[in-house]
């Protein structure tokens, strides 16, 4: 298995509203106790600008541009001839991810939590057996056990997962019993520093159930 980052810098809307995150985090942090809760949500909410979409408390979308990531994407899809396996851990990227594919004429079907089980398994079945779907975009958590996907060659992690075992368990789907390519690749896009550290750390392979505690910490200081 070969495993390789793509960094992409963030678009200047992202980065400003990363930034205004980052500050009320620092705020918040002077003035109470973070709990494990309050730092997963704050985390999880930086890792939702970077990856291109936040969700208010509403659970209304905000938008934001990430042509950039998209465009990477893009170029790592022309660069294998195999089928490719994308993880994307927020539901609304999955949408703009498959917009944007079918812009540009590429065939891809959408696994996640409203796609009913004997839907996934046709769609499974498909990908695995027949030319197309060629691209995969999947929602980490509707396909980390118990899928056999070696028809890819390479899994791409539009963003970090949340955890090593959810991260191991996708890599999984591909890189198993009846994978005849010669290697898997695995790719990371990256474009923020939670997103770096939130990588290194899934790199590990190393559990931590504190890891996001100590990564709102980090990202504060």
């Amino acid at each position: 298995m070969l495993t390789e980052t793509r960094d992409i810098p963030l678009t200047p809307q992202q980065k400003k509203y990363y930034n205004l995150l980052k500050e009320q985090m620092l705020v918040t942090a002077s003035g109470e106790t973070i709990t494990a809760v309050n730092a997963a949500a704050s985390v999880n909410k930086l890792l939702q600008i970077s990856a291109g979409a936040a969700y208010t408390d509403g659970q209304e979308v905000v938008e934001f541009d990430c042509a950039p990531r998209l465009n990477v994407l893009l170029e790592v899809l022309e660069e294998t001839n195999r089928k490719v396996i994308v993880f994307a851990p927020y539901r609304h990227s999955i949408d703009t991810i498959y917009n944007h594919l079918e812009k540009h004429g590429v065939k891809a079907e959408c696994i996640h939590g409203d796609v009913s089980v004997s839907k996934r398994t046709s769609i499974f079945r498909d990908f695995q057996n027949t030319p197309d779907p060629r691209i995969l975009i999947v929602q980490p958590q509707a396909a980390s056990h118990g899928v056999t996907l070696t028809a890819a060659d390479t899994v791409v992690f539009y963003g970090p997962v949340m955890s090593v075992e959810t991260y191991v368990q996708c890599i999984a789907r591909s890189d198993r019993i009846g994978q005849n390519s010669d290697k898997v690749t695995v790719i990371h896009l990256q474009g923020s520093e939670i997103e770096r550290k939130m990588f290194k750390r899934l790199e590990t392979r190393v559990e931590d159930h504190n890891m996001l505690l100590k990564l709102y910490e980090e990202v504060i200081k």
